[in-house]
């Protein structure tokens, strides 16, 4: 059988009361600044912000590695301009604008 009898002070139990009064005083001051309202909306927009952080940062990740590429298709190891590919792309791109632009006097007039 276990023995159940304190042999502390009362002048220790009266201490160990005191120092567990001030450690639950702390709980609840700590609960009390996580479920206010202030704290959870700061949590919440942190939470938001650093998702947005993520967001751009996977994007521009995302975009410099298409830039990269396409750069790689234009030029070559040396940073030469490949004119066989360039001017291909650049006649297309020509005739897309004149058709657009003939498109639109068409529909004006």
């Amino acid at each position: 059988m276990a023995d159940t009898s304190d042999t502390r002070t009362p002048a220790q139990i009266e201490a160990d009361i005191k120092r567990r009064r001030a450690v639950l005083a702390e709980t609840l001051d700590e609960i009390g600044v996580r479920v206010h309202p202030k704290t959870i909306v700061g949590d919440a927009k942190a939470k938001v912000v650093s998702n947005i952080d993520n967001t751009l940062g996977r994007a521009y990740v995302g975009v410099n590695r298409a830039v990269s590429d396409v750069k790689a298709k234009f030029t070559d190891e040396d940073g030469a301009p490949r004119m066989e590919r360039i001017v291909p792309v650049a006649l297309v791109a020509v005739g897309l604008v004149g058709l657009l632009a003939l498109g639109t006097r068409r529909r004006k007039g």
